[in-house]
């Protein structure tokens, strides 16, 4: 049922609702309502708020969309889509500048998986190393690759200097598979094992590289790989 906004009543309405009970009280589709303000010709902005949650399998996704798949949603022009992607990057952007690894202490994948799932553009492949004191702690990570998986651009020269200016005792890598799933190519395998062969000479122990893909990772710590 196309309910219209202006036939539910006031005290209903997601704003007044906002304003009287707080925006922690809000349904996903209600917050979503208040950010697009008006529906389309055929459909309430109520009606196509929930249509784009069901469409996206839940508001959690919205972090992982881009402009051309919103547009494929029925209903959706440029200007909703270009307002979900700004809503997207400020998501992003907002969990970049709250989280911070420096200091915690990295000793499962299930943790680096956690941290990182929500980090990575699930568009872009991203290559990260961070790198850790004896105890495990993170002294800093580096974004070294963004794009299409080139694996000729991520060389252990520029992995491994970074280590030696931070005086790092081992390094986890991580980069993501935007095709979701996470089972490592030869390319993942070649590169773990060059990785793994040039801190056992250089005395800086490459202790996982983690791969992040659609709600799920593989560790080739946990799989004995590494």
């Amino acid at each position: 049922m196309n309910v219209k906004m202006k036939d539910v009543p006031k005290l209903e309405r997601p704003r007044e609702r906002l304003i009287n009970f707080g925006v922690e009280n809000l349904s996903d589709e209600e917050l979503l309502s208040i950010i697009l303000k008006t529906g389309t010709k055929n459909m309430s902005v109520k009606n196509l708020s929930a249509y784009i949650l069901s469409s996206l399998k839940g508001i959690e996704n919205l972090k992982n969309v881009n402009f051309y798949e919103v547009k494929k949603i029925k209903g959706i022009g440029d200007a909703k889509a270009c307002t979900i992607v700004a809503l997207s990057e400020v998501c992003r952007r907002m969990n970049r500048e709250v989280a911070s690894l420096i200091g915690i202490k990295l000793n499962t994948p299930k943790k680096v998986y956690e941290f990182y799932k929500s980090k990575i553009d699930n568009f872009q492949e991203h290559f990260y190393c961070i790198y850790l004191d004896a105890s495990k702690k993170v002294i800093e990570e580096k974004l070294l690759f963004i794009g299409t998986a080139n694996y000729s651009l991520v060389h252990p020269r520029d992995i491994f200097k970074e280590a030696y200016l931070l005086n790092a005792a081992s390094i986890i890598c991580v980069h993501n598979h935007p095709s979701g799933e996470v089972i490592p190519s030869r390319e993942d395998v070649d590169l773990t094992l060059r990785l793994k062969e040039v801190g056992v000479l250089t005395g800086v122990r490459v202790t996982d590289h983690v791969i992040i893909g659609k709600d799920k990772y593989y560790s080739f710590l946990e799989n004995g790989k590494i």
